[in-house]
């Protein structure tokens, strides 16, 4: 997620020694599945809005969105959520790029609001995307779906929907790659070798 996935998923260069958890298909598969979970737990889906964060959180909600849609046979509204001055971390790291919040145009007040992000670590990330969220609108209820999570939670949150639980270490990477930013669609579990993980 964020302006680098690189960083915010613990990777510390395309050196590493990776092995792929995830493949293209892989992750079709577990997409079609939250999404069909998405439409038995909100009865229907008749008020959800997808808010990816960015980067590849708003690659991942427009693909959910595009599965809702053959699901339920309705367009699904779908935006996304930059964090980047709700992060905790902003005076510990270089500035970053702002990306782009996009809100559909029925807004956010009384829907079921579903984040969506490629990787789940210490929950920071999702800490302020809810800080973030509660200035545009207040939702009926807020819900997290995620690609992977990896564990060493930091804050005490939870996803609603996930792809692949992934136990790790500290020691390893988690990278989350898509057609739309890298050219294919793959998660790979590597080993860090050099900077410290950025808190997802």
């Amino acid at each position: 997620m964020d302006t680098s996935n690189t960083l915010n998923s613990g990777i510390s260069g395309e050196g590493d020694a990776a092995r792929p958890v995830l493949e293209g298909p892989d992750i079709a598969r577990v997409l079609t599945r939250i999404a069909h979970e998405i439409v038995e737990r909100a009865k229907g889906a008749d008020d959800v809005v997808l808010l990816g964060i960015p980067t590849r959180g708003v690659f991942l909600a427009r693909r959910l969105a595009a599965k809702l849609e053959e699901i339920t046979g309705r367009p699904m509204p779908v935006g996304s959520l930059d964090i980047t001055m709700y992060r905790d971390d902003l005076r510990m790291r270089p500035a970053r790029a702002l990306a782009r919040t996009e809100i559909p145009g029925d807004g956010l007040d009384g829907r079921l609001v579903v984040l969506v992000d490629d990787v789940l670590f210490s929950g920071r990330t999702i800490r302020a995307a809810l800080d973030a969220l509660g200035d545009l609108g207040r939702p009926r209820a807020v819900q997290l779906a995620v690609l992977v999570d990896r564990g060493h939670r930091e804050l005490p949150i939870r996803a609603d929907y996930v792809g692949k639980n992934l136990p790790t270490s500290l020691r390893e990477t988690v990278k989350v790659q898509l057609a739309e930013e890298d050219g294919r669609d793959t998660v790979l579990l590597g080993v860090k070798q050099t900077a410290p993980a950025d808190s997802k």
